[in-house]
């Protein structure tokens, strides 16, 4: 059985993060989004992962690799363009050389991992298996509707009214009938193979598609909510774990990991939180589900329930920055000048709230 972990797509919804660099590739809990696919597919007993690759495929390549470092073997599969989730099956039909495989969306994280739904599909009795999560906001996604006896009746991709609160989650299981499927369909009113589509072809054609309601949590981390949720998600998930510095002056309390070089110098760290390499910590407050990359400063600042990327920094802010997510090498400092102002450089979309 092999893998196809989909890490194309632009991240819209991201952005300015995802202007430079891969949405997959964004941490939570300081390990980005696409190890803990390649992880939990290792664990499932798959390590032949092709990888649906677009605009960002030097860094994707570069972040993963050959595999060797999950134990794995991975194959770059270029898309000239996003051009939908059916339309990534069909370019990897040859990789998969008429093998079952799972297709994983390299931004989802699932409860558990995906080990009892692998072990499931490979004892047989379907030809495609997909996984279902009650959500609030089902229009955002492709939603099932269920027969009387709990098989599938219809898929249909962000209805403006959804049939049910059921979302398909970022995990679907195939045998090689999915290939009949893909090339069957057509494109969707906005251009797009939907997988939907392909999984209703399926249905209409009285191939057996098992669906499973997933009771744990899933995220689809499209969104900086979503991330900043699955951040506390895996944070409390995390145990201690002290590799850097504090001084007498410096206050830890609950479950923290703090990596190598890392100094705290008069400051209060509370957990669950990690801290990642060479940062510097000072005159600082740490709260609560917040992440921070390698090599960090937060200086005289405060900083809870946010996530910050390698080289970020908060100098001299005083107050508290919440629910925020900073990019590489992003500053934040204030400026000790009269009158006062706000003195700003932003990306595109980017959003700024003063409170």
């Amino acid at each position: 059985m092999k893998a196809l972990i989909l890490a194309g797509g632009k991240g819209t919804r991201l952005r300015p993060i995802t202007f430079t660099r891969a949405k997959q590739l964004v941490p939570v809990a300081n390990k980005p989004i696409l190890f803990y696919a390649i992880e939990a597919i290792r664990d499932a007993g798959i390590t032949d992962i092709g990888v649906i690759v677009g605009d960002t495929a030097e860094e994707v390549r570069e972040a993963l690799g050959d595999g060797s470092h999950w134990g794995a073997s991975i194959t770059y599969i270029p898309q000239e363009a996003p051009l939908g989730l059916a339309h990534a099956v069909k370019i990897a039909e040859d990789f998969m050389a008429g093998e079952p495989f799972v297709m994983y969306l390299g931004d989802n994280l699932i409860a558990d991992g995906i080990t009892r739904f692998v072990d499931e599909f490979r004892e047989g009795g379907c030809e495609a298996q997909i996984l279902l999560a009650h959500v609030p906001n089902a229009s955002q996604f492709g939603v099932a509707e269920l027969a009387d006896d709990g098989s599938i009746k219809r898929l249909i991709e962000k209805p403006a009214n959804p049939p049910s609160d059921l979302a398909l989650v970022g995990v679907y299981l195939f045998s090689n009938s999915v290939f009949e499927a893909v090339n069957a369909i057509e494109p969707s009113a906005r251009g797009e193979l939907e997988i939907t589509d392909a999984i209703q072809w399926l249905v209409d054609q009285n191939r057996v598609v098992r669906p499973h309601v997933i009771s744990g949590w899933w995220k689809d981390t499209g969104k900086l909510e979503d991330m900043l949720e699955a951040n506390r998600i895996m944070l409390d998930l995390i145990s201690s774990e002290v590799l850097g510095e504090k001084d007498e002056n410096s206050e830890i309390h609950g479950r923290v990991r703090i990596g190598e070089g890392t100094r705290l110098v008069n400051s209060i760290l509370r957990g669950p939180a990690i801290i990642g390499e060479n940062c510097e910590i000072v005159n600082a407050y740490i709260g609560p589900y917040s992440s921070v990359g390698d090599g960090c400063k937060i200086l005289g600042s405060e900083l809870e329930h946010s996530i910050m990327l390698g080289g970020s920094r908060i100098e001299d802010c005083g107050s508290r920055f919440t629910d925020s997510l900073f990019g590489v090498n992003a500053v934040v400092r204030k400026a000790d000048r009269v009158p006062a102002a706000y003195h700003v450089m932003l990306g595109d979309n980017s959003e700024v709230e003063i409170v």
